[in-house]
C-alpha cells in the first residue's frame, strides 16, 4: 500500500470524562472525537487510510492497538493515534513520518513545563527529578509496521501492559526518534478538557483571517535540475538562484510571511549566506511554517499561478499540490495550482525564465495578535 496507515485507538471507556458513551464517541461541537481525529490524520497527504479500533462492546471482540496494526495489511508504515487527540496538526504527522523513514520509529514529544517531584509511596517527596531530560509523549506514534508488530507481540507474550507504542518498541530494543510535538495537540480526558475543546473549536470561527501575496521569478541557467513546487522535472533545464530556485515554493513562502506581517524570504534566507547555497526550498518552507505557527498563525490555503512557456505541468499538477501541501502542513485539497503562458510577450514569453504568483490565507488567533 502506498502511504502510511493510521490506527486510531478508540477503545477507552472515558470514565473520567463522564457521559453515557465511550470517550471516543463523545461529541465535540456536534461531532464525535474519533471522527475529528480521523479527519485530522487523513488531512496529511502521506496518510492513505485509517483503521479505527473500538471497544469490544461495539464490535463483539477483543481489539487493541495490536489488532489495529495487524489489520493494516500491506502498509509499510503505521501511525498509532489516540482518538482523544483531535487537534493534531498535519505538520506533526509529517514530522513523525519523516523520522520513521529515517530511523524506523518516532514519537512526538513536548518539554515538561513544571517541576516534577517523586513520591516515596508514603505521601512524602522522595526527590526532585531533572526535567531537562524529561519529555511528555503524544500521538501519533509511528513505526515501520514490521517493527511495531514485533514489539507489540513481544509485550503481549510477556504480559507487559505498555502505556504506549514507543514503550513497546523501546523494550524490544528498537530505537525511537523523538520529534517536536505540539502543545496544542491536547488529549481530551476530563469534562474540563471537553469544555476547553468546545471553546477552542467554536473560537476558530472567530479568529482573524489574513491574506498575503507572494511573487518570485528566476531565469533559466545555473546547471541544476528544475524543481517546481518541490517536484523534480527530469530533462528540463533548471533555474538560476542561490538555493534550489523553486519559484513556486519561494512565492508561497513570501505569501505566508506577508500574511503574518513578517519580512520576505530574502530577509530570512539571505541570498549571500553560504548556509542556504543549494538549499532545499521544501526544508525552508517548513521553517517558515514553524515561524508563523510560533506566532499564532495557521496556514488555511494557498493559491498558486505559474507563469511559464515551459514545462507543461499538467501531468505533474497533483504531485505538486501534494508536495506543496506537505511543506505547509495543509491538505492537498487546500492548494490551488494552475499555469499560464505569456503568449510570447516579454522575457517570460521568450522562455527566458519562470515566475509564480501566490496568495495565502492564514488564520491568526486573536489572543496571539
Amino acid at each position: 500500500m502506498s502511504g502510511a496507515v493510521a490506527v486510531v485507538v478508540a477503545a477507552g471507556r472515558g470514565t473520567r470524562l463522564g457521559g453515557a458513551v465511550p470517550k471516543a464517541f463523545v461529541p465535540i461541537d456536534g461531532r464525535p472525537l474519533v471522527e475529528r481525529s480521523v479527519e485530522a490524520l487523513l488531512a496529511c497527504p502521506e496518510v492513505a487510510a485509517a483503521v479505527v479500533v473500538v471497544a469490544p462492546e461495539e464490535i463483539g471482540g477483543l481489539l487493541s492497538s495490536l489488532a489495529g496494526v495487524e489489520a493494516a495489511v500491506g502498509a509499510e508504515v503505521v501511525l498509532v493515534h489516540d482518538a482523544a487527540r483531535p487537534f493534531v496538526r498535519v505538520a506533526t504527522i509529517a514530522a513523525v513520518l519523516d523520522a520513521v523513514r529515517r530511523h524506523g520509529a518516532a514519537v512526538p514529544v513536548i518539554p515538561v513545563p513544571d517541576t516534577v517531584k517523586q513520591d516515596d509511596g508514603r505521601g512524602f517527596v522522595a526527590g526532585t527529578l531533572d526535567r531537562a531530560s524529561l519529555r511528555l509523549a503524544q500521538t501519533p506514534q509511528g513505526a515501520r509496521r514490521a517493527l511495531l508488530l514485533d514489539a507489540l507481540r513481544k509485550a503481549a507474550a510477556d504480559g507487559i501492559d505498555v502505556t504506549d507504542e514507543a514503550q513497546a518498541l523501546e523494550r524490544a530494543g528498537f530505537p525511537v526518534a523523538a520529534v517536536a510535538g505540539d502543545p496544542g495537540n491536547v488529549k481530551i480526558t476530563t469534562p474540563r478538557d471537553r469544555d476547553e475543546a468546545e471553546r477552542r473549536i467554536s473560537g476558530e470561527a472567530h479568529d482573524l483571517l489574513r491574506i498575503g501575496h507572494g511573487y518570485d521569478i528566476h531565469r533559466f541557467g545555473g546547471g541544476r535540475p528544475l524543481i517546481l513546487g518541490g517536484v523534480l522535472f527530469d530533462g528540463e533545464p533548471g533555474l538560476s538562484g542561490h538555493s534550489d530556485a523553486d519559484v513556486v515554493l519561494h512565492a508561497a513562502m513570501d505569501a505566508v510571511l506577508g500574511a503574518a506581517g513578517l519580512p520576505d524570504i530574502g530577509h530570512r534566507f539571505p541570498p549571500g549566506d553560504p548556509r542556504f547555497a543549494g538549499a532545499s526550498s521544501s526544508v525552508l518552507a517548513r521553517e517558515v511554517v514553524a515561524e508563523v505557527t510560533f506566532r499564532g498563525c495557521a496556514v488555511v490555503n494557498l493559491d498558486l499561478t505559474l507563469l511559464a512557456e515551459r514545462p507543461r505541468i499538467g501531468p505533474r499538477v497533483e504531485a505538486m499540490r501534494s508536495a506543496v501541501a506537505a511543506c505547509f502542513g495543509i491538505p492537498a485539497a487546500r492548494v490551488g495550482l494552475k499555469a499560464t503562458t505569456h503568449e510570447g510577450l516579454g522575457a517570460l514569453g521568450r522562455g527566458e525564465g519562470i515566475a509564480c504568483h501566490a496568495i495565502a490565507l492564514l488564520r491568526w488567533r486573536r489572543d496571539a495578535s
